[in-house]
Parts: C-alpha cells; sequence; structure tokens
C-alpha cells in the first residue's frame, strides 16, 4: 500500500513476503558456470607453460647454440697461447713469461718449501 507520502511500506503491504529466499539456485547454472571457470583457468595455464617453453627455448638457442664468433675464437686462442707458452717480456730487468701451469707448480713448490721451513 502506498501512504500518504507516495511510498510503500513493506510491512503494510499485503504481497510482499518475509523471511528467507524460497526459490532454489539452478544446479545447472552453477555447474556450467564452474565448469567454464575450470577450463577458463586451465587454458589459462596451458597457453602460460607454452609462452614459458617457448622462450626458454629462444633463450637457450639464443645464448647456447648460437654459432661462436670468430672475433671470441681469435681472442680466446690469443689468450690460451699466452697461458700457454714461454716469452721474454724484458730482458733488461728479467721478466719472463712461464706457462700457468709451470708457474703454478713453483709458486706450490714455494710455499710447501715455506711450510715445512716454519717448522
Amino acid at each position: 500500500m502506498m501512504d500518504m507520502t507516495g511510498s510503500s511500506d513493506p510491512h503494510t503491504d499485503s504481497t510482499a513476503e518475509f523471511g528467507y529466499e524460497k526459490k532454489d539456485i539452478s544446479v545447472w547454472k552453477s555447474l556450467v558456470s564452474i565448469v567454464a571457470v575450470v577450463l577458463v583457468i586451465v587454458f589459462s595455464l596451458v597457453l602460460v607453460d607454452d609462452l614459458f617453453v617457448t622462450t626458454k627455448e629462444r633463450m637457450i638457442e639464443q645464448y647456447v647454440l648460437k654459432p661462436e664468433s670468430i672475433q671470441l675464437r681469435e681472442l680466446q686462442a690469443k689468450e690460451t697461447e699466452i697461458l700457454t707458452s714461454y716469452a721474454v717480456l724484458d730482458k733488461k730487468k728479467g721478466i719472463y713469461r712461464i706457462p700457468i701451469s709451470r708457474a703454478m707448480k713453483l709458486m706450490a713448490d714455494e710455499a710447501y718449501r715455506q711450510r715445512v721451513g716454519e717448522r
């Protein structure tokens, strides 16, 4: 019913129902909604996994399988030559280059002699 102010009062309206919702939710609509959400989540996970695998393969190809640079090969060969060869660097000062393996052996022998001499 409408009162004088023009608003309807639910307490006086005889057609208004009070209490709880008496109509059940649709099971099929709920089930379809749940299945749709699960499918969207699974589809998203598959897409993210595919993106991850593709990106990982691209990175491996770029950094590991990429052909070596000619400049890099030349630099490594030059460094290997320096580390494994003898050379006179400054004869007046008595500076010579010896292979790294020989230098490590000499340093280890010297450290051993110093340690044995301390005892």
